[in-house]
This record gives structure tokens, sequence and C-alpha cells, in this order.
């Protein structure tokens, strides 16, 4: 798989290159958007991680370009206002992450985006919980259960992002949409909702203090 790495820091650069190689990724670099550009249209490129505040050509004016591609975008940026998020969310990125970040989980993130961007998979199981992506039904112990249609959004939107820390900020981006006008409690509600329906399962949906929550999955 190959990165593109946007950045005008060298030492981000360098940091987000070493986590990528230890992956056995091929990474490209650049440190602005016009030479971000240039590299797209050269080479073959799965995931762009991009920087904002750039010089020449920031990365929100880039990705106007960018996404002319279809290329898995995940926005990296200092910017923490949720103006910004929500414009990036509305231009239509991927994920957006902000600094200081953990390595670790930019790479959790990067999978993340593109195995929803290349999904093969129809069917999602853990233990007795399994979700048909086709059929759009869930079952738990071979019974399906009733969910509404926010709920099968949120929970689809948690399998393809396990054990990645989600603000309620971007699940209402992503569920709701980037203009909608709701606030926290909309996604409590509907957390709340779906872990009522989970049963057994609710505890796979963890609360992230000030922050979010996490769909967190134990794997072998």
């Amino acid at each position: 798989m190959t990165v593109l790495i946007v950045d005008d820091e060298d030492r981000i650069r360098l940091l987000i290159k070493e986590y990528c190689l230890n992956e056995n990724y091929i990474v490209l670099e650049a440190n602005d958007g016009i030479k971000a550009l240039k590299l797209i249209k050269e080479n073959k490129i799965d995931v762009i991680i991009l920087d904002i505040m750039m010089p020449n050509m920031d990365g929100l004016t880039a990705y106007q370009e960018i996404k002319k591609f279809n290329i898995p975008t995940i926005i990296l940026s200092a910017r923490n206002e949720e103006y910004d998020k929500l414009v990036g969310f509305g231009l239509g990125v991927d994920d957006y992450v902000t600094k200081p970040f953990s390595p670790k989980e930019l790479i959790a993130r990067i999978k993340a985006v593109t195995k929803r961007f290349n999904k093969i998979d129809d069917i999602y199981v853990y233990q007795n919980l399994k979700v048909d992506f086709k059929g759009h039904v869930v079952y738990i112990d071979n019974k399906e259960i009733k969910l509404t249609p926010k709920e099968y959004d949120l929970l689809i939107y948690f399998i393809n992002n396990k054990n990645i820390a989600l603000s309620r900020e971007e699940l209402l981006s992503k569920i709701w949409g980037y203009d909608f006008f709701g606030d926290d409690r909309t996604i409590d509600t509907h957390i709340k909702m779906l872990r009522n329906n989970l049963g057994k399962y609710r505890d796979l949906i963890q609360t992230v203090r000030g922050m979010g929550y996490k769909f967190e999955i134990k794997e072998k």
C-alpha cells in the first residue's frame, strides 16, 4: 500500500513515515498541496495524510482537487476548531485527526479508512453477533434485532472504526451530516438505545471520558 504524507513540517512527515514503514507501506512525501497533486497524478496512491496549514496551497484547497481522484484522505491538522472539522467532513474527507496525535492511532485510522474504501466482506461476525451489510440486518444468537436506521448506521461506523476513539462531533458529522444542528444529547440518546438493543454485547461500546465512544473488540 502506498501512503502519501502531505505536511510542511519535516519532523511530522518523518514520524509518520517511520510508523508507515513499520507496516511495510510505501511512503511518498510532499510539503504543500501543489507538490501533492503532482505526485497523485504520477503515482498510484492508496491513502493520503493531509495537513491543512501549508504554504503555496493549503490542505482544504488541495482536497478540492484530490477528491476527483477518489483516494481516501485523512486530514491531519493542529486546527481543532469545530468549524474546520465540519468543513473537512462536508468536503468529503474520510477522517480528521488533530495534532498532537498518536502515531499508533493514526495507523489504525489508515487501516480503517482503507478497509472501508476497499470493503470486500459482506458479513461481520464477532462471537454470536452478526451484521449482514448487504441485507442491512443485525443478528444476535441467530435472532434478528431491530435497530432504527441511525442506530444501524452508528453500529456500522463503529465496526468500521473498531478500537478507535470517536468523538461525538465526528459521529454527528458522519452519521447525521455536517450541516446537522444537533448536540451531544443526540449521540448519547442513540448510543443508549443501541446499547440496549445489543443486549449482552452492549459493553462493546465503551465511553471515552470527555470525548465520545469506542467500539472495543479484543481480537485474538
